[in-house]
């Protein structure tokens, strides 16, 4: 892995929740695109920011890409919410999905906790 942030336990569950939410918004029906893609760009965008906010030089701007991290973790969750009433996804596809993100959301406050603690 040649970036640091490869490394991180909460930046490699981001990308497999990405990952696996691409590969279950490419079978919903014509006419759910919207959802398909804006769920495929939140859930894309908890990785990306880690990533980016990874490379920032300054603890500020680190800080600020982790909160829109975590805002970007919690949006997943009505758009998971939605696919599961209309039946796009299946009852375990849903759970196991539900308790990735917040197995993620844990670690983003592990992370934003361990900045705020450095900068005391």
């Amino acid at each position: 892995m040649a970036f640091m942030f490869e490394k991180l336990k909460v930046y490699q569950k981001a990308f497999d929740f990405a990952d696996q939410v691409a590969e279950l918004t490419e079978d919903f029906p014509r006419g759910y695109g919207f959802l398909a893609d804006q769920f495929n760009r939140a859930a894309l965008s908890v990785a990306a920011n880690l990533a980016e906010g990874n490379g920032r030089f300054t603890k500020a701007d680190r800080c600020n890409f982790i909160i829109i991290v975590r805002g970007s973790t919690q949006e997943c969750i009505p758009l998971l919410e939605l696919a599961r009433r209309r039946k796009l996804l299946q009852p375990d596809d849903h759970s196991e999905m539900r308790a990735h993100l917040e197995s993620i959301a844990k670690m983003i406050s592990g992370l934003i906790n361990s900045l705020d603690e450095r900068s005391n």
